[in-house]
This record gives structure tokens, C-alpha cells and sequence, in this order.
């Protein structure tokens, strides 16, 4: 049997290297369309954030409200049981107001809308072309 010589000759080069240009284009414009969905997947993401942020503002003013009542119940009547009520159900909603704004500001934080898994792609095929460019 005869072996068949698969290298590339020097008058291909110029068709390989504008191939791999090409490529190459075409990769980054794809990881810039990933890029983008990613960030507006993290936009929405950001939106319920605020949404969590308001929520929990409403309760908050909410539970002042309840708070403020208990208090001029508790003076009005010089009786706990109404005052114990009011705080009662002031207080947990105080809790809840607050646990729903750190979960929203956190949710908004520089590091959760980072379009990581993109910046991975792009590192990992900067790091390809190296690599490539440097066995070439």
C-alpha cells in the first residue's frame, strides 16, 4: 500500500491561515452573542432583584405601621395583650422585609450579573489561539 502525504504545501498556507482567520472571527462574534444573552439573562435577573427590593420595602413601611399602632394601642389601653398583639405581627414582618432587601441587593451585586461562564469561553479560546499560534 502507498502512504498518501497529508501535509499542506506551502502555496496552501495563505488559504489556511485566511480559513483560520475566519474562524477565529466567527468564534468571537459567537461568544459576543453568548456574551450579550448572558447579560441580558442577568438584566432580568436584576430586574426581580428590585422587584424583592420594593416587595420588601412595602412590608417594611408595613410593619412601622403595626409597630406605630401597637404603640398607641399599648398607651391608649395601659394593657399589654393589644401592644403584645401588634408587636407580634410587626415584628416578623420587619424580619421579612429585611431578609427579602439583602436577598435583592445581593442579587444586584457586581459579581452576580458577571456574564462568568461567557469570560470563561472567551479566556479559554484566547488561550486555544495561543497555543495554536505558537505550534504554527
Amino acid at each position: 500500500m502507498k502512504e498518501q502525504n497529508t501535509a499542506a504545501s506551502p502555496s496552501e498556507a495563505p488559504g489556511i491561515i485566511v480559513t483560520v482567520l475566519k474562524q477565529m472571527s466567527q468564534l468571537m462574534q459567537d461568544e459576543v452573542r453568548l456574551m450579550k444573552a448572558e447579560m441580558s439573562r442577568n438584566l432580568s435577573r436584576a430586574g426581580v432583584a428590585l422587584a424583592m427590593i420594593a416587595v420588601g420595602a412595602v412590608l417594611a413601611i408595613v410593619g412601622l405601621h403595626v409597630l406605630a399602632a401597637a404603640l398607641v394601642a399599648a398607651i391608649a389601653a395601659l394593657g399589654l395583650s393589644v401592644g403584645t398583639a401588634a408587636l407580634i405581627v410587626g415584628g416578623p414582618l420587619i424580619a421579612l422585609a429585611v431578609g427579602l432587601v439583602m436577598l435583592g441587593v445581593n442579587r444586584l451585586s457586581p459579581a452576580a450579573l458577571m456574564p462568568d461562564r461567557s469570560l470563561r469561553n472567551v479566556q479559554r479560546d484566547l488561550k486555544t489561539l495561543k497555543e495554536t499560534t505558537r505550534h504554527a
